[in-house]
This record gives structure tokens, sequence and C-alpha cells, in this order.
């Protein structure tokens, strides 16, 4: 997997053991999926994933980890990856702008991703088996940056990965789930809730300002392979600009979350959502309650890498302090109108709190 703002590695064994209890959860909806890390997981479990994001890069991700199927991609993208890694080097839009204006890669590895993913896009190949080899380029581009882990800047100095070699691996591709195909879409989040029908809805959305488009530009170039004209240090994408979700801005995130709550089609709802977001837990708890009993777990973790290592500006130099080194994560669990439990959430999901090692906080709310 790519470094990821947000990543739920953490998170994983909660969610799953949660999901677990949930009474007859066969397909699951991500709606904001990122990495693809939770799609992936749940497909791992067994359970049919709709994985879903408006971000070119993401879908492309959700492609390889939930839609694709081992048995139907692994033996040609393997053999692919192999003509692939034998290509030379050769300096085009990529090594340009981000090796030369900016120093996100050495050229050496940038002249390579060039010759690849033209190759890549020469073959006109089966979505999904493009989407595997994407996945395996721009994962090996991630193992030889020079970032914090997001691309918002480069590194003043060459972190030690940026001098290996750029090598291309067959991703964790998993094999079919036999509650029916596993899917991803490249929806706006609320066209996505109103589309698809499941057991659990997942919502995962951005917390705050830092939009994900600006934080992984490179890799949303990487895979439109459109050479957009950019700006700034950071050779950001012209449109970084423009592309904006409401999740992103104070005045409207409430607004658009709780449009995405309403509108989604399942028995349960899953909301992750840390404390550093615009929305207060008290807020998120009050629009969950319009559909149903709402129980929560929260969970303390350390924040992103960025967060450890200070502010600074452009020039490199050291502006500012981090406030705080953690975070804590809320898991918001919802049993709407449409489930048929015996018992409340709270009996359900109880004792996950403790063995968790977070929190129950609060006694789960019913819909007055």
């Amino acid at each position: 997997m790519i470094k990821y703002l947000g990543s739920k590695r953490t998170l994983l064994p909660d969610l799953l053991a949660a999901v677990a209890r949930l009474p007859q959860v066969r397909t699951v909806v991500d709606l904001f999926s990122g990495t693809s890390r939770v799609g992936q997981a749940l497909k791992r479990s067994g359970r049919r994933v709709i994985a879903n994001d408006h971000n070119a890069y993401a879908h492309a991700l959700a492609r390889c980890y939930v839609a694709a199927d081992r048995d139907k991609v692994a033996r040609e993208a393997e053999r692919l990856l192999l003509e692939l890694a034998r290509l030379p080097g050769r300096p085009g839009y990529f090594t340009q702008t981000f090796c030369v204006e900016a120093r996100y890669f050495q050229p050496k590895n940038g002249e390579r991703i060039d010759a690849i993913r033209d190759a890549i896009a020469a073959k006109s190949l089966d979505p999904l088996l493009e989407a595997v080899l994407l996945v395996s380029l721009m994962e090996a581009a991630d193992r030889v940056d020079s970032t914090v882990g997001v691309q918002m800047a480069y590194l003043k100095q060459w972190a030690p990965r940026a001098h290996h070699e750029l090598e291309l691996r067959l991703p964790d591709v998993l094999p079919a789930v036999e509650h029916g195909p596993c899917e991803a879409h490249c929806l706006d989040a609320l066209d996505a809730a109103a589309t698809f029908e499941a057991d659990a809805v997942y919502v995962d959305p951005p917390y705050n300002q830092h939009s994900y488009l600006s934080n992984y530009h490179i890799w949303e170039t990487l895979v439109r392979w459109d050479r957009p004209s950019h700006y700034g240090v950071a050779r950001k994408r012209e449109d970084c600009r423009t592309r904006k979700s409401a999740f992103n801005l104070r005045a409207q995130s409430q607004e658009a979350f709780r449009r995405v709550v309403q509108t989604a089609r399942a028995s349960f709802l899953i909301v992750s959502f840390n404390d550093e977001g615009f929305l207060a837990r008290d807020q998120i708890e009050s629009i969950l309650a319009q559909r149903g009993e709402v129980f929560v777990l929260a969970k303390d973790f350390k924040r992103y890498v960025g967060a450890q290592i200070g502010i600074y500006n452009p020039q490199g130099e050291k502006v500012g302090k981090i406030g705080r080194l953690r975070n804590r994560e809320h898991l918001y669990f919802v049993a709407t109108e449409r489930a048929a439990l015996d018992r409340p959430l709270a009996e359900l999901l109880g004792d996950l709190a403790g063995a968790s090692g977070g929190d129950r906080a609060r006694d789960s709310l019913a819909l007055p």
C-alpha cells in the first residue's frame, strides 16, 4: 500500500470485529475508498465490496484491490510486469515535472516511470488488468520517493529510499468472493450513496481542509497520464485549484455529511471520523441518530508522520510547532430503519470497546 494520510490500518481489527457481529452483512459499500485498505480487508473477510472514490488514483487502487480477482488477472499481470521491468528509462513529462522542476524522485527513476507508463497506455488493456499494472507502478514509485508521505512538498535533502532502484511487484490481488463480483466506481459520494444498496455502508469522508487530490496529485497524474499544466513549487495539477470537495470546506461539510447519511441505502451505517475534523462528535451523533440507534467506539493513535516532524515553510525552515501528536478516531455504528435487530447495538458491540483499547464514552443513542 502507498503511504497515505488517514489510512485505517490501525482501525481494521476493530472494524472487522464489529462487522462480523452485525447480522447478515454480506455486501458493503465503501463511499470514500482512498487506498482501498478497508475494502481490501472486507473482501479478504469474504464480503462483497462496492468501492467508490472520485479521484482517479483511488479508483485505480479500488479496481486492483477490490474489483479484480486473482485467478483472472495475476498470471497475465506477472508476465506484463516482467516485460515492463526490462524497459530502459526514457525522460518525458513525469521526469521533467517531478524530478527536474521538483525533487520528488531521482531522475533515473523518473525516466523509468515515464517509459513504463507510456508502455501501459499503449497496450489498451482490460481496465482491471491495467489497474493492477498502474498500482504496481504507483507503489514502486512510492517506495523511492523523497517526501514525508504527502505530495505538498518534497524533502530538502534526498530521502535514503530515493536512491534505490524502481522495482515493480505484483500487488496483493485477492481471490473472488462467493457473494458476487466486487466493484469499483468513480462517482461523487452522494451519487454513489443514492445508487448502490448494500447490507452496510462505510463512510470515511475527508475530515478537514486538506484535499486528498492536492496531497496525492502525483498519483492522480500518473493514473490519468494527461500531462496537465501545473503550478507552484510542488508542481500541483492545475485542477487542484478547481476540483474541490464540500467535505474540505468548513461551511459546507456538515450539510454534505448529513446528505450522504440520509441518502445511504443500507441496514447499517459505519462512519469513521477523527477529532481534528470540522465536525464534533455531538454533531455527528445528532445527524446519525436521525437514521437509528448509534453506538460509538473510540481509539487513540499517533498523528501522521508530517505532524511528528513539525511545520516548515517552502524554504525548508521550521516555522511552527504541532499542538498535539495524537488523535482520537471514532467509529460510529448505526442500525438504520432497515435493520431487524433482536437486541440493541450496545449488546452486540459493547465489549469491543474494552477489547480494542478504545472506549464507549457514552451510551448508545436511539432515534427519538
